[in-house]
């Protein structure tokens, strides 16, 4: 493996999560999925990316996946996926809310998860699928998240 910047390795690690869960028998409906949320207090566009988003048709019943991929060069300090904080899963659930509303799948059964993948020069790539990693109940109590699920 050549020496890679942080958007090489993180393009990487979503073409072999995208690989990994095709295996599995996932469709892949959409890559770096972009939505927008709205304006920030400066005016500032706001918007919300997901990595992927596929159907896990490994049930009876398909479930859209909405995927954050995390991809690291090594696990000295933390796993890949302790990066997806709340920050960054509210985020993620924005835009999935805008996902969904738009393509009108507000009755299909979905989640949200994460893909790990731990690339070396020495080994094959380590690749970790966390189903259900989070959920929208951890934001459910919140008055921002009342307001602005009547916005988006």
């Amino acid at each position: 493996m050549t020496t890679r910047t942080s958007g090489e390795l993180g393009a990487y690690g979503e073409r072999l999560a995208a690989d990994y869960l095709k295996r599995l028998g996932w469709r892949i409906v959409a890559m770096n999925y972009t939505a927008p949320l709205g304006r920030s207090l400066s005016g500032r566009e706001v918007t919300g990316e997901i990595d992927l988003i596929a159907y896990d048709e490994s049930d009876e019943l398909p479930v859209l996946s909405f995927i954050e991929v995390k991809t690291r060069s090594g696990a000295e300090f933390a796993l890949p996926q302790a990066a997806v904080d709340r920050r960054k899963q509210r985020q993620i659930v924005r835009a999935a809310r805008v996902y969904r509303r738009v393509l009108q799948l507000d009755g299909e059964a979905y989640r949200y998860d994460v893909v790990s993948v731990l690339v070396s020069a020495q080994n094959e790539p380590e690749i970790t699928l966390l189903k259900g990693y989070f959920s929208e109940r951890i934001f459910a109590r919140s008055s921002w998240w009342s307001r602005a699920g009547d916005r988006f």
